[in-house]
């Protein structure tokens, strides 16, 4: 795994990074991306255009200034490899959201007691689907755990805070590792619940003794997954990398998400991209349309496959093709193009709508 030594390494690796979640898996893990995690809420609140990050959120800049930009080049990698399924007297209290101190990257400014973190709003007892970073994919089982009623959310977070409400084994994929895809499963949200609280997640590998470590701040005030403290209006995540990941609670019948990636960077000046077209209902849809911008001069290089274009670079537009527009739930189809320049970084947000 890399770890980068100066902060002029770790800035210019920003871009690296970004253009790695469109090329190839890297070598690092995943944390919660709905309900947001505190190191991919901050990172998408710091993220900025040109690859360096600036948070707005006052939590999240504390964060940065005590331990730098590093660790949200890397949000992904809250993680113990000598863990083999411990949490309590393995990670000492007060240090659970950093999976303490023995991990690659210094995620201890995280651990801070601080009521401004980015916030998720949620309704006790509903049904969300929750998402998992997949950024390197591993056989395994995620335990999710949320904070007591009567938690002090003013003092340290304590294993004894924490009581369990469910787990999974190997959930299905989004999409490939090495981006923004995801694992996902459906969950009913414990009653009972008001206020502020924190979910914590522990993804446990079953192939090695590495585990990953999740703190998502969250309150119970009859929300459906709105996101505050995030971006200049702290209202909702910006800039959004991947509106894939924008939280929905019970998703509408015949919503759909998409997701850009690359497949082949190998000549100059060129390269291949894929959109993946997920259904996010609870019934088929007949029909999408995918619309991105272009912000760096990139172009189609003859007709895409699979889809059909009705506006071209560098605002796009691409609608499904004769035989591909009709997608089951939580079922995905993908068009394919040849483009020209150099591979998007950041990678556009992407947005799709049922035909």
């Amino acid at each position: 795994m890399r770890v980068f030594r100066s902060a002029v390494v770790a800035v210019a690796a920003a871009l690296a990074l970004i253009t790695a979640a469109l090329v190839v898996p890297a070598q690092a893990h995943g944390v919660t991306m709905f309900p947001g995690s505190r190191t991919f809420l901050c990172w998408q609140d710091g993220l900025r255009e040109n690859g360096a990050i600036q948070p707005y959120n006052p939590a999240c800049a504390a964060a940065v200034s005590q331990s730098g930009t590093t660790p949200l080049y890397n949000w992904f990698a809250v993680l113990r490899s000598d863990a083999g399924g411990r949490t309590s007297g393995f990670i000492p209290d007060g240090q659970i959201c950093s999976a303490g101190t023995g991990g690659p990257y210094d995620f201890s400014a995280y651990n801070a007691v601080r009521s401004d973190w980015p916030l998720t709003h949620l309704t006790s007892g509903a049904n969300i689907t929750m998402r998992h970073s997949n950024w390197a994919a591993h056989p395994g089982s995620f335990v999710y755990y949320v904070t007591k009623n009567g938690w002090n959310p003013n003092a340290p977070l304590k294993w004894s805070d924490l009581e369990q409400f469910g787990s999974v084994s190997n959930p299905p994929q989004s999409g490939g590792p090495g981006g923004l895809s995801y694992y996902y499963w459906n969950v009913q949200l414990p009653t009972g619940k008001s206020g502020r609280h924190m979910i914590f997640v522990h993804w446990i590998r079953s192939d090695s003794n590495e585990n990953f470590y999740s703190c998502s701040d969250v309150t119970f005030d009859g929300g459906n997954g709105e996101v505050t403290g995030v971006g200049p209006g702290g209202s909702s995540p910006s800039p959004d990398p991947d509106p894939t990941i924008t939280p929905t609670v019970t998703p509408p019948p015949g919503g759909c998400t998409a997701t850009l990636r690359a497949t082949d960077t190998g000549w100059a000046g060129h390269f291949q991209g894929e959109v993946t077209v997920r259904n996010t209902g609870t019934a088929p849809i007949n029909g999408w349309k995918v619309k991105w911008t272009f912000s760096g001069g990139q172009g189609f290089e003859g007709t895409p496959w699979n889809g059909v274009v009705s506006s071209q670079p560098p605002a796009v537009e691409v609608k499904n093709a004769s035989y591909n527009g009709q997608i089951a739930a939580n079922g995905s189809t993908t068009f394919g193009f040849n483009g020209t320049g150099s591979v998007p970084s950041p990678v556009p947000a992407l947005t799709c709508t049922p035909a």
